[in-house]
């Protein structure tokens, strides 16, 4: 059993940055491929960035692809999402996801194993 707890959401401006993490514990880390989703208020959860386990291949959603950037450090069993360049449209839940198949990134809910609290990231003047 691999438990996920994300970290470094809060209240920010419009332009700012800000980097999550999401520490795993429970199992081995680098069996995981690593995904962070969203979920805005009232609409469904959604695709952000996906890392392999090596992180070699990395894939984001066209509304963050330029601004956000997935990483991990596997000495740590920890994944990062480092946010640029923030909209108010990236107002959202946080949640960072493990996936068993490590050697692809996978898009959708079901493709993933482990799931995160989530963390409140807020965009706002």
């Amino acid at each position: 059993q691999v438990q996920l707890v994300e970290s470094g959401g809060g209240l920010v401006q419009p332009g700012d940055s800000l980097k999550l993490s999401c520490a795993a514990s429970g199992g081995t880390f680098t069996n995981y491929a690593m995904g962070w989703f969203r979920q805005a208020l009232g609409k469904e959860r959604e695709f952000v960035a996906g890392i392999t386990w090596r992180g070699l291949t990395r894939q984001y959603a066209d509304s963050v692809k330029g601004r956000f950037t997935v990483s991990r450090d596997n000495t740590k069993n920890t994944v990062f999402l480092q946010m640029t360049s923030l909209k108010p449209e990236d107002t959202a839940v946080y949640y960072c996801a493990a996936d068993r198949d490590k050697y692809r990134v996978t898009t959708g809910l079901g493709g993933y194993d482990y799931w995160g609290q989530g963390t409140q990231v807020t965009v706002s003047s």
